[in-house]
């Protein structure tokens, strides 16, 4: 009985948390929509809400003001790379040049997913608190470290020249980002593939060793 009792009490938790995060995406999407058209400091919460199509109580239970509400926004993207970029690194395989393409290629694809919340990321992070940019740093940081190991393997292999590997993805995160930042232009003339296909050229042809 006790067994039945918990498995019970585990599916009730499960579903809170499911619905939990629902509501979560719900307002994160509705926020990115609202400040990326108004602006962060025009952005009143009531917005969001109606956005969203809940009240405003019901944001606050989420996030404690306006300025919590960017950076989760922010913080989202960032968690994305952090989740996805090391599992389609290993997913490649053991070759250093296809484990390079592999990162740069699902930084892009997480950018196309997020477009308009890199674009306010680009906008508007200055108005983060200290702490706050501080933790956007530290995530930075921590989501591009698989894609510099992959590097190093590839400089270490003899495929790659000997060039700093915090400069490399730098670079290749930039070029990710533009296809947000630039996207009104470069998909005029380049589907996403397209874009990861040449940008990839261009990158390894200079990297290679």
């Amino acid at each position: 009985m006790s067994q039945v009792a918990d498995q019970r009490t585990a599916a009730r938790a499960a579903r809170t948390d499911a619905r939990v995060q629902r509501r979560r995406r719900q307002i994160l999407d509705a926020a990115t929509e609202v400040m990326s058209r108004t602006g962060f400091h025009a952005t009143a919460m009531q917005a969001v809400a109606e956005r969203a199509g809940i009240s405003v109580g019901l944001i606050y239970q989420y996030f404690g003001n306006k300025d919590d509400l960017l950076l989760a926004v922010i913080v989202d993207i960032l968690e994305d790379f952090r989740d996805q970029v090391p599992a389609a690194i290993e997913a490649a395989g053991d070759d250093p040049v296809m484990r390079f393409d592999a990162g740069f290629r699902i930084c892009c694809r997480v950018v196309d997913a997020k477009r308009l919340a890199v674009n306010l990321t680009y906008r508007e992070s200055h108005t983060l608190s200290p702490e706050g940019l501080e933790r956007i740093k530290q995530l930075e940081l921590e989501t591009a470290e698989p894609i510099r190991r992959a590097y190093r393997a590839g400089v270490a292999a003899g495929a790659f020249r000997d060039v700093d590997a915090r400069l490399v993805v730098q670079n290749l995160l930039l070029v990710a980002h533009a296809w947000a930042l630039k996207h009104w232009h470069v998909a005029g003339f380049l589907t996403l593939e397209q874009y990861m296909d040449q940008e990839l050229a261009l990158l390894i042809e200079g990297l290679r060793a």
